[in-house]
């Protein structure tokens, strides 16, 4: 099945592009007030190069988004064994046949909305149940736009579906080391050395992981030798509950000059906040390659590894028979 892209637009709104190819986000034209548009989201010149590299750029990501430590998780007194993703005996984002690996069924389309769908069969990438998955894409205002995910099983499963764009609200200009980041989160999950959870929530007054008031990415980024210690931020915040069901923007990010915002709001309730610092040789729409740094990932999700942590203070990730796992993400561009 051959890919497609999408591109949805509002009259002096956002311009968005999309493809069926991983249901991925490609691109976000923001109107400037001088009259020009800034690109916002990485992506790759062509479709190929696209589905060639391997940071997930504005995919959608699942079964299970993020880590499972091992591969595997118990659930009922019974072992499930998932595919590790390759080198490596963990999984990430699915495994590497998962979601964003897939070409969507493209089910309607209009100038404000897609709807992609595909089926993952029973036992896909070791996941019990077949599951169909629904994601939509929606321009609900001329400078908002809204993801919304369903699922259904035929067996109970653990789901987490996430968006995974990289963010320059630059527009590629320098990197976002220098943007200004609010994350509305008091714990965060401190990681070992292949960014699996230690098991437990960590307070982030304090740290480097303190994001409660805006300040620039880069501010602290060789501060904390434990954790952050050069390599960047590639970690989850569980949100604070006044934002759950995308009340309230869970995160706010400027651009270094000022000029454009974006607020995020989500119902899932935690976020994966990776700085982009393993960016490399990934072909940039404007010449040459993406770096270091060339984008920031915000990733609503469950904690990662959550199917071996029960006791993690968040709605259950697991979706039953007679279920529908639904949530959403909104972002909101501002400009000054």
């Amino acid at each position: 099945m051959s890919s497609e892209v999408i591109r949805l637009h509002r009259p002096q709104g956002l311009e968005v592009e999309l493809c069926t190819l991983g249901a991925a986000w490609l691109g976000c034209h923001v109107p400037m007030p001088d009259g020009s548009r800034r690109n916002v989201v990485l992506g790759c010149p062509t479709l190929a190069q696209q589905a060639a590299q391997r940071a997930y750029l504005g995919a959608t990501v699942g079964r299970f988004a993020n880590r499972i430590r091992e591969a595997r998780y118990r659930r009922g007194g019974r072992e499930v064994r998932l595919a590790p993703n390759a080198d490596s005996p963990h999984q990430l984002h699915g495994g590497d046949g998962g979601f964003h690996a897939r070409t969507w069924t493209l089910e309607a389309c209009d100038d404000t909305c897609v709807v992609m769908s595909l089926v993952s069969a029973d036992g896909d990438q070791g996941y019990p149940g077949e599951l169909q998955v629904r994601v939509t894409y929606a321009l609900v205002e001329p400078m908002a736009l809204e993801v919304r995910f369903e699922a259904t099983t035929t067996a109970e499963t653990p789901v987490s579906l996430s968006q995974h764009a990289y963010f320059n609200l630059d527009g590629d200009a320098l990197d976002i080391r220098h943007h200004r980041l609010r994350i509305a989160a008091q714990h965060y999950l401190p990681v070992d050395r292949d960014l699996l959870p230690l098991g437990w929530l960590a307070p982030v007054a304090h740290t480097s992981y303190d994001f409660r008031t805006p300040k620039p990415i880069g501010q602290d980024w060789l501060a904390d030798a434990g954790q952050v210690a050069g390599r960047g931020y590639d970690h989850a915040f569980l949100l604070e509950p006044h934002c759950a069901a995308a009340a309230e923007p869970a995160v706010e990010l400027t651009s270094a000059d000022g000029a454009l915002s974006m607020t995020l709001a989500t119902s899932l309730p935690a976020l994966q906040f990776y700085g982009g610092q393993l960016l490399r040789d990934i072909p940039s729409r404007h010449g040459g390659v993406y770096g270091p740094c060339a984008g920031v990932a915000l990733e609503p999700q469950f904690l990662p590894d959550s199917p071996n942590h029960p006791e993690w203070p968040q709605p259950s990730c697991w979706l039953r028979p007679g279920e529908v796992w639904r949530h959403l993400i909104r972002y909101r561009f501002g400009v000054r």
